[in-house]
């Protein structure tokens, strides 16, 4: 795990100093530079397969005549490279080091993009070619490790980081801010930097150095709508028991220890249950949860309970409200894109980090697959309303202006006066502001009209039901939101965090499971395929890991969101829109003041 950037084509004044700043927090154990004359490659380190000087990256793989005939910089992890390492070795190759950085570096060298669905892990690198002229850039299935670029003339660079690559220059992509304020993320490909883009999951970029033609393409299509006829329960619950056994396997591939991230809801517990078999009853796990003073967040003791029942080595930071406070200006300096979430990630990587772990595992991805939010059930019940005549869906969306802005009523009344799609009736639950609304404020903030669309990724599912809600799910929050801001505040204090429910190979074997069974409610597919489940997790009601945030921000930054309040040309009212213009404008005024490029 690491932080990666660089350069193809001539240089157009990035610094490379600059970069290993930026990105050391990302890998604290270690960083190089290499370039040769048409590429700079520029990585640090985060030791955790092969921890040996051998593995160190940029890596370069040499010709017989003593020529780079490939470069590579790499960002993740390839939990089978053990077995892809077995079938290279066919090939005569002679290997320097233990991990899994230069089995990449071969087998793409060797196969190109083709190798990609052969990789089981989470990863963003970039490969070049000197004798080719030839850079790729690639990013694994569901975007757990980003992986941004720009291309100025015949200059392709690229970065961990979006702030790598601004300009003091560069102007905001009101489009982009646009659609973070409608949904609480800024959807990929955009950033808000227009020159700066993000490559979409599951795709990979190809740069010919000599003319500067630029092609994207997808080599990840999942099978959402391809489930296996005739399933029984009993049959998927199997399923989801073997795939999810070899994902958490897999995720377990480390020469550090692994620890977990135990919230005491079903999917940690999960997780927990599942490295306990793999590891056996002897193995030292380390646990790790966020317990507080105030009873109405607090769910503390059901993750110590659950602790105890594994026997595992549990630490517990009971924050109280000072300390939470005091977390808040380096979470926000760790903002690379604006997100209305990810502080609970923050903390809880930094307790971690703090008992000295490099690696832990987390219960992200089980409400996607397994329908664990009330989207599974609202979604389609707002698309049935739409079915009504025009002309009462008409008259009901004027009755809904009876409720105050920021209600959800007043997004379904945006939602019965549009086109009905799958991802309208999704913006009713999970978006913040309309688009009537987000236009207003990002014109306001921008200084200038909103044109254009930035949101043009996966716009509506191919499936129809809550399977459409499931896929939105994946696509949209998951992939814009839950997984970057995993990644951005865990890897701020140098943590893996590694997510074994957001895997290509689990997701393959849990689409051929029809969506009436994956999607039961309260989640009993899973808990049918891991039983190990205690009863006093499995009962327990949905709640969400929350935080006193509000109180906490509000009581030492309010002058943020009273500076939201003032300069937002809408009502705010809920306090979930107060804090996402009051994010956008910090994120907006600290570009102005904090660029890496010339």
């Amino acid at each position: 795990m690491c932080g990666i950037a660089g350069w193809i084509g001539p240089d157009v004044g990035w610094r490379t100093d600059t970069w290993c700043g930026g990105l050391r927090r990302r890998g604290p154990d270690g960083s190089g530079v290499w370039s040769d004359s048409e590429a700079t490659l520029v990585h640090t380190r985060l030791a955790v397969i092969d921890l040996s000087e051998a593995s160190a990256q940029p890596m370069t793989a040499v010709s017989s005549s003593g020529s780079v005939r490939a470069a590579m910089v790499f960002n993740g992890e390839i939990y089978n490279f053990r077995d892809l390492r077995d079938l290279l070795a066919r090939d005569g190759v002679d290997w320097r080091s233990d991990g899994d950085a230069e089995v990449l570096l071969e087998l793409f060298a060797r196969d190109r993009d083709a190798c990609l669905p052969s990789l089981a892990g989470m990863f963003a690198f970039a490969f070049w070619d000197p004798a080719r002229r030839q850079a790729w850039l690639s990013r694994d299935a569901f975007g757990i490790k980003p992986l941004y670029y720009r291309i100025e003339g015949r200059t392709l660079a690229f970065a961990s980081q979006a702030s790598l690559l601004t300009r003091s220059t560069d102007g905001v992509d009101s489009a982009a801010l646009r659609d973070f304020l409608m949904w609480g993320s800024v959807p990929e490909p955009a950033t808000l930097d227009p020159a700066v883009r993000l490559l979409p999951a599951g795709h990979w970029l190809k740069f010919d150095a000599a003319s500067g033609a630029v092609s994207i393409g997808r080599w990840h299509h999942p099978r959402w709508n391809e489930p296996t006829v005739g399933m029984t329960r009993a049959n998927a619950a199997a399923t989801v028991r073997a795939a999810l056994e070899e994902s958490v396997r897999r995720h377990l591939v480390s020469d550090v220890p692994v620890g977990v991230f135990l919230s005491g809801g079903i999917d940690s517990t999960v997780v927990l249950a599942l490295t306990r078999n793999a590891l056996g009853p002897d193995a030292n796990i380390r646990t790790f949860s966020i317990g507080f003073d105030d009873p109405g967040y607090d769910e503390s003791a059901i993750a110590r309970r659950t602790a105890e029942a594994f026997g595992t080595v549990h630490t517990e930071w009971r924050m109280t409200a000072d300390e939470g406070a005091a977390e808040i200006p380096a979470f926000l300096d760790a903002v690379d894109q604006p997100s209305i979430d990810g502080f609970n990630t923050w903390c809880v990587a930094k307790l971690a980090r703090r008992e000295g772990m490099k690696v832990v595992l987390s219960g992200l991805g089980g409400d996607e697959w397994f329908g664990g939010y009330d989207s599974f059930r609202r979604v389609p019940q707002f698309r049935h309303l739409h079915r009504m005549p025009a002309g009462l869906r008409s008259m009901i969306a004027s009755l809904l202006r009876i409720f105050p802005p920021g209600s959800r009523w007043r997004r379904l009344a945006a939602f019965l006066r549009s086109g009905g799609s799958w991802l309208d009736a999704y913006h009713v639950q999970r978006g913040i502001f309309t688009r009537d609304e987000a236009d207003l404020i990002a014109q306001r903030l921008a200084g200038r009209q909103v044109t254009g669309s930035a949101d043009a990724i996966d716009d509506d599912p191919a499936c129809d039901g809550r399977a459409a809600v499931g896929c939105l799910e994946v696509t949209r929050y998951m992939r814009n939101q839950l997984l970057r801001d995993s990644d951005v505040f865990s890897m701020a204090h140098g943590l893996e965090l590694r997510v074994p429910m957001v895997d290509g190979r689990l997701a393959d074997a849990l689409l051929t499971i029809p969506p009436e069974l994956r999607l039961l409610h309260g989640k009993r597919l899973l808990l049918d395929a891991v039983p190990e489940v205690p009863r006093w997790v499995a009962e327990q009601p949905k709640r969400g890991f929350r935080f006193p945030f509000r109180q906490w921000l509000a009581s030492g930054f309010g002058g943020m969101l009273a500076k939201a309040a003032r300069v937002s040309p809408v009502t705010l009212r809920e306090w979930y829109r107060t804090w996402a213009v009051a994010i956008a404008i910090e994120c907006l005024e600290r570009r102005n003041h904090d660029h890496a490029g010339t």
